[in-house]
């Protein structure tokens, strides 16, 4: 059981940290086009964005594929400037808005596990089985990025359906806000690659 929280409880802060901003954008930039009576359409979401995380992480930890880290740190923010940009295309959300963004989500996922997969293979011994681990970072991180998605939801219902602000404000204000901070974690980044 010590295992399974150690696992958890790094999934959760690999969401829910100071350190975790662009995983944070991310799942921000994500849910805005979302109101609260959209919640399952969302939560599926969540859940294609970690399963993408988890195929990349299970395909690194087993030493299938290895990245290139400082190209992976600058594709993050990549993704969060994308989705952004999406977002401001998406006049309301009906099934073809929900099938790009599961697929966006998925293949974002992939490129997001790999910022982790480096911290998860030194953090397992060799000894150690994956899937404990493995399941129990995903529980976690899927629980972290359900308590961003809530909180989002959250503001929004008070913002849009209490405040009376257009939905359409809503998603472009947030959608604006991720992507200024996408954009400055990109610029640092890149003095990286070369």
């Amino acid at each position: 059981m010590d295992d399974f929280y150690l696992y958890f409880s790094t999934g959760w802060h690999h969401i829910i940290s100071v350190d975790a901003l662009d995983h944070i954008l991310f799942v921000v930039a994500l849910a805005s086009i979302y109101l609260i009576q959209n919640w399952r359409q969302l939560l599926v979401l969540v859940t294609a964005f970690t399963i993408g995380h988890s195929l990349t992480l299970a395909l690194s930890v087993n030493d299938v594929i290895r990245f290139n880290q400082q190209w992976v740190e600058f594709l993050i923010p990549c993704t969060i400037l994308l989705t952004a940009i999406y977002n401001f295309t998406v006049a309301k959300v009906d099934r073809s808005t929900l099938h790009w963004n599961y697929l966006l989500a998925l293949l974002f996922g992939l490129i997001h596990g790999m910022g982790f997969a480096n911290s998860i293979r030194f953090m397992l011994s060799k000894k150690q089985g994956i899937a404990l681990p493995l399941l129990s970072f995903n529980v976690g991180l899927e629980v972290g990025q359900i308590a961003v998605v809530v909180l989002i939801l959250a503001l929004s219902y008070v913002v849009v359906n209490k405040l009376k602000l257009r939905q359409q404000w809503w998603t472009v204000g947030l959608s604006a806000l991720a992507f200024v901070l996408a954009l400055q974690m990109a610029a640092e980044r890149i003095g990286g690659l070369f």
